[in-house]
């Protein structure tokens, strides 16, 4: 099961040439249809299969080698990037459970990205980064928001931008200018020659933007999400719709105080009625 996962870690010896090998490996592996995808995952689930184990990963092995580009600029390896991220992406296998209704792809996603970051922090802390969440959020999003604000890398934030930065953030001036200059310096470059034909490693994946992959799979879940939630909500009777919705789908919900007066019947039953609406929407959905 992790032959394959294991080959990302001999980079190190010769990091280009290796790490340019692996990405052509991994795209000989298809990308399974849906139904596929889902009778793998109930053999893990059910059955603990590991040939369907194996099959799940090699399959998704190349959107780890897509999100590892995506944090590149913190400094660090794209084979150690690439490892954390498959070691996530193992995780996500075991505890996938492919009847709740989402696929495979959006559920590892979380788990990739969570290992990435964990990595990406334990390292950072050789120099002493902060740990609390503000400064984590500080770490994680500096780049996108000097981005959005047209500053470069190397380049000196303004007093203007630094306070900016600081309110949007929550963290100390003094901290957003030490996390520039930690950031500035781990940048490196992708037009590092990786083959005698001079080939770039820029060019096996071909941007650092958002994944259309990603974002697709991301619009697509999200739609078909939207869609069986409305149509569960139309299987329940008018109180419960309505509870249901003040409860849980408005910006600022009601209180079962406030629903109690409302309808002139006690919290209690309030609270009966909105669970009882949510195990109907639960049931309706896992069978879709």
């Amino acid at each position: 099961m992790t032959e394959l996962i294991l080959s990302s870690n001999q980079v190190s010896n010769n990091f280009e040439l290796n790490f340019a090998r692996y990405l052509q490996e991994i795209q000989r592996f298809p990308i399974l249809e849906k139904e596929e995808e889902y009778n793998l995952a109930l053999k893990v689930l059910n059955f603990n299969d590991k040939e369907a184990a194996k099959i799940l990963i090699q399959s998704h092995l190349r959107l780890v080698a897509k999100m590892a580009f995506q944090f590149k600029k913190y400094g660090l390896g794209l084979a150690d990037l690439v490892s954390e991220g498959n070691l996530g992406l193992m995780q996500a296998v075991k505890k996938f459970d492919p009847i709740k209704g989402f696929r495979f792809s959006t559920y590892a996603m979380l788990w990739v990205k969570a290992y990435m970051q964990d990595y990406i922090l334990r390292s950072w802390s050789l120099v002493k980064i902060g740990t609390n969440a503000a400064q984590k959020k500080l770490f994680f999003n500096l780049g996108k928001i000097k981005r959005i604000l047209g500053i470069d890398n190397q380049e000196n934030i303004s007093i203007s931008d630094i306070k900016n930065i600081s309110n949007d953030l929550n963290v100390s001036e003094k901290e957003v200018i030490d996390m520039h200059n930690r950031l500035s310096q781990g940048d490196s470059s992708l037009n590092n020659l990786i083959s005698e034909d001079g080939d770039e490693m820029g060019e096996l994946i071909a941007s650092d933007d958002p994944v259309p992959e990603i974002l697709a799979i991301e619009n697509q879940e999200s739609s078909r999400r939207a869609k069986l939630l409305n149509s569960a909500i139309n299987i329940l009777n008018d109180r419960e719709k309505e509870i249901f919705t003040k409860r849980n789908l408005l910006e600022k919900p009601l209180t079962l105080a406030q629903l109690s007066e409302y309808y002139n019947i006690s919290r209690e039953r309030i609270r009966q009625i909105d669970a009882n609406a949510i195990k109907k929407i639960k049931n309706h959905i896992n069978s879709h």
